[in-house]
């Protein structure tokens, strides 16, 4: 629960864990979640604030309702339309302050038929925006007396500073930094190796003369998507820099280019090109077939992306063009706190916004020794390799320029993903009916030594699996092709046999 330290003071927060899904943490860090946190616009306060309180609690207006917790009453409401939601939220004030979470109205946009316009005016929240209400129109209840961390908790997590979690980054997890690597450097050392440049894209016309307020003069007509939305730059804007979600719209466009009409590549006026030190891009041989491979990225201090790993064991490079960007990443067979995978990797469960994910595991994730965290400023370029986790958000403002690449010391673990992994295999045409040999067939013809090596890599990788497997059982062959005898005991792993066979693909 949360304790403020002043019950006239709601904004101020201690945070005081006893569930298991919240571990107490001892210390001063623990104590203060945020002093900068302002009070709730409505007077929330957390559940814990009740304890202190002289006065009554909203919570007993509630009648019927009252005997469902809140976390139910909030799933609730979440089937109400915005007539009902809206009406309801005037029947009390502690319906007043559930009916008009912006996490209901957000929903209730998506589904509605403003959802499908481009261009609308954005009213500074989704409530707000659905409702067509001006900031004369909108009515100022009093809920000093509502308790409720469910209502309070996404505030908290939607004003907490992100400089306690993005600075004095232990020096043996800081990210590697360099002006600048040949690709025979790449190669022999840092293909599997995340790493920043400073002095790599300095270069690009993008870089010298894109920002928000620029793009917006020459693009503000142009639909970009953004998570869910397809808005025009101009209302993108307006919602990047009049909002307070806890997880603001991402802007993520793969069309971009053609969108913009720019050039990309070292044809003149291109307005940007691949660094030379990556290497050669095994994936260019699809041509036409290649599947989405790079973005533009905009968004608002606060986006970004909790943790995943690249599509199809691409490796990643990402430019920030303006802005900062503050990274944690893990390889590829660390479990990361708060991350839950399926036992086939093909769902990755964190139910947490980045600023939950931050304020119950951060710390926790800081201390694993494999933890490399670092902040990529404007004109820096950050490499993710193959399978690695990766959490990112942005610091203040920003535009990037992300793209995914095949280096040819990845090979194997692309062949291996699009053959053994066909359904999670993402961002292909439709008509593309086999990437796996259609990858190939393109690479015998063009590439036919790295094919080569990479078929011979994802042989010894499947030996390798099959062997660690007869280990895990006991069916371990000895040189006389007779099984060794079990000592007298069974050893389990205690999941199945997919778990097994997911780790294994990790082992180098």
């Amino acid at each position: 629960m949360l304790l403020s330290n002043d019950k006239d003071a709601p904004g101020f927060a201690y945070e005081v864990t006893t569930s298991p899904s919240h571990p107490e943490v001892d210390g001063p860090e623990a104590l203060i979640i945020e002093s900068s946190i302002p009070s709730h616009p409505l007077g929330i306060k957390p559940l814990g604030n009740q304890y202190f309180s002289n006065g009554g609690s909203a919570r007993d207006s509630l009648g019927t309702f009252k005997i469902l917790p809140d976390e139910m009453l909030a799933q609730l409401l979440e089937f109400l339309d915005k007539r009902t939601l809206r009406a309801l939220g005037y029947t009390c004030k502690f319906l007043y302050a559930h009916c008009i979470s912006d996490d209901l109205w957000k929903s209730i946009f998506l589904e509605s038929e403003l959802a499908k316009q481009s261009s609308f005016q954005w009213h500074g929240s989704w409530r707000a925006t659905v409702l067509g209400l001006s900031s004369k129109q909108r009515i100022h209840i009093d809920c000093s007396n509502v308790f409720s961390d469910v209502l309070h908790r996404p505030f908290v997590c939607s004003y907490i500073s992100l400089h306690r979690y993005t600075t004095n980054i232990p020096s043996v997890n800081e990210i590697d930094r360099f002006d600048d690597l040949s690709y025979a450097e790449f190669a022999e050392k840092w293909s599997n190796k995340p790493f920043v440049l400073t002095k790599c894209i300095q270069s690009w016309p993008a870089y010298q003369s894109w920002n928000i307020d620029k793009l917006l003069k020459l693009y503000s007509d142009v639909s970009f998507r953004a998570e869910a939305v397809d808005w025009a730059f101009s209302t993108y804007c307006q919602y990047m820099f009049n909002s307070h979600d806890e997880s603001p719209l991402y802007l993520f466009d793969k069309r971009f280019a053609e969108k913009m009409r720019l050039e990309i590549g070292q044809e003149q006026g291109a307005a940007y090109w691949k660094p030379d030190c990556f290497g050669p891009d095994l994936f260019e041989f699809l041509g036409p077939e290649r599947p989405a491979h790079r973005w533009l990225i905009i968004g608002p201090e606060r986006s970004g992306s909790t943790f995943h790993k690249d599509p199809n064991a691409t490796s990643a490079w990402n430019a920030v063009i303006q802005g900062a960007k503050y990274w944690i990443m893990f390889p590829p067979s660390v479990s990361v706190p708060g991350v839950y995978v399926s036992k086939d990797n093909s769902e990755v469960t964190s139910p947490l916004s980045i600023a939950e994910w931050l304020l119950e595991f951060h710390t926790e994730a800081r201390q694993l020794r494999e933890c490399r965290e670092g902040i990529c400023k404007a004109g820096e370029i950050l490499h993710v390799p193959s399978g690695w986790w990766h959490l990112v958000v942005n610091l203040e403002p920003g535009i990037a320029l992300t793209q995914n690449f095949v280096p040819k010391s990845h090979i194997a673990d692309v062949l291996s993903f699009l053959k053994d992994r066909p359904e999670q295999v993402t961002g292909f045409k439709k008509e593309v009916a086999d990437p796996y040999n259609l990858f190939v067939d393109r690479l015998r013809v063009e590439y036919p030594e790295v094919l080569e090596e990479g078929l011979r890599r994802l042989a010894e990788k499947q030996v390798q699996k099959k062997r660690m497997w007869d280990i895990a059982i006991g069916n371990d062959v000895a040189d006389d092709q007779s099984p060794k005898k079990s000592a007298g005991f069974s050893f389990g792993f205690g999941f199945g046999f997919g778990d097994v066979e997911d780790e294994m693909d990790e082992i180098p």
